[in-house]
């Protein structure tokens, strides 16, 4: 049987999901897609199916009178005036709608237990300092001075401040893919991260494309619109943002945390004259090396022009070099990519029989022997 799909909508799931039509048709399961797209045939439902799959275009949509129109589910901050020009991609889009759902979860569980709401979120506003908001969530955070110099690599920092976020109560996630699913990247320059906030159960989500130096500013960033009580998606490139106001409280409020003036003020007098000074403040302090330079513009250290040469020559070079999410152990992996305090709460509700196995495995996008690995390494034995 058929379906009744118009060849407008296949070819608008084909643009959603940036490939061309051309290059599904090469698929073999998708080999009379130019014939669909003529109106010369139709696909029948399981082969609607498996275009819907391939595209990653839920199977309703096929079914309206005309493309739907797709939008960010939360403010956008990545520009001016919260417009943004590209459409929004399915990875992005279904990275959002699965920490919504997560957190969602999560505030209903929270609740039922009668967990107490946290006083940190929406307790800044937008007329405080917002130095001393980074100073405030440093020492919420429970980080001393000196505390990045002595850890060893930017991936153990990242690592280190994560698992301090989420003792706060916050979910704090890292993931360069959708789900599990390597063959579907997070594109850094759609979006560096976002914040959902709620007093039960807040959350941040970092693209794990980026770099771990960037990862460290995003993770403080969205802690950030946190404390603001304020969500939204971010990215940008470059040093400067969107020119929002909340963009820029969030951007001084991580620096402060991270590189706070006294510290930085005290480390320059030593990587003044050396060639790589900026380098060095960034070793010190687990950032990026534009994150450090502008630091010591914005202090007055070093004029604009010195920066901006370094600027320009420093992504230059960034550019040059190939990254990507990286591998490592899988099941190491998901303390990031579902965030373990999230995972804890689900395991605990499927071994106490609060939560039947199947929305378990929904909830952390991790099924059969493989939810039961991961819970065995946090501890558990399930049945």
């Amino acid at each position: 049987m058929s379906a009744d799909v118009k060849p407008d909508m296949l070819l608008w799931a084909c643009e959603r999901a940036g490939r061309s039509a051309d290059a599904l048709a090469r698929q073999q399961s998708l080999c009379k897609l130019p014939a669909w797209v003529s109106g010369k045939e139709r696909p029948t439902f399981k082969q609607l199916e498996k275009f819907a799959r391939a595209t990653y275009t839920p199977f309703g949509y096929f079914f309206l009178p005309k493309p739907p129109d797709e939008f960010v589910p939360i403010p956008d901050l990545r520009t001016v005036d919260n417009r943004y020009t590209a459409r929004p991609s399915p990875d992005m889009l279904e990275t959002i709608y699965t920490m919504q759902r997560r957190q969602a979860w999560l505030r209903e569980t929270l609740i039922e237990c009668e967990a107490e709401p946290l006083g940190f979120v929406g307790s800044a506003r937008l007329t405080d300092d917002p130095n001393a908001i980074g100073r405030e969530m440093r020492r919420i955070v429970n980080f001393g001075n000196e505390w990045a110099a002595k850890i060893h690599t930017w991936k153990d920092a990242v690592g280190e401040l994560r698992r301090a976020i989420e003792q706060l109560g916050v979910m704090a996630v890292i993931n360069g893919v959708v789900g599990n699913n390597t063959h579907r990247k997070l594109d850094v320059k759609e979006f560096r991260g976002f914040a959902l906030c709620d007093i039960y159960a807040p959350l941040i989500f970092i693209n794990g494309a980026d770099a771990k130096s960037a990862q460290m500013f995003s993770l403080v960033h969205e802690l950030a619109h946190i404390w603001l009580g304020r969500e939204g998606v971010s990215g940008f490139e470059g040093i400067f943002a969107g020119g929002k106001e909340v963009e820029d409280f969030c951007d001084q409020a991580a620096a402060e945390f991270l590189v706070p003036a006294r510290e930085l003020i005290e480390h320059w007098r030593d990587v003044k004259n050396e060639t790589q000074p900026f380098e060095r403040l960034a070793g010190q302090f687990k950032v990026s090396p534009i994150v450090a330079g502008r630091r010591a513009m914005d202090l007055r250290l070093v004029d604009r022009e010195l920066f901006f040469t370094f600027y320009n020559e420093y992504l230059g070079k960034e550019r040059s070099r190939s990254k990507g999410p990286g591998g490592g152990d899988f099941y190491n992996s998901q303390n990031n990519r579902v965030g373990e305090m999230f995972a804890i709460q689900v395991i605990r509700a499927a071994k106490e029989g609060r939560v039947g196995f199947k929305d378990a495995y929904d909830l952390t996008g991790l099924r059969g022997g493989a939810f039961q690995e991961y819970a065995y390494r946090l501890g558990f034995n399930l049945p």
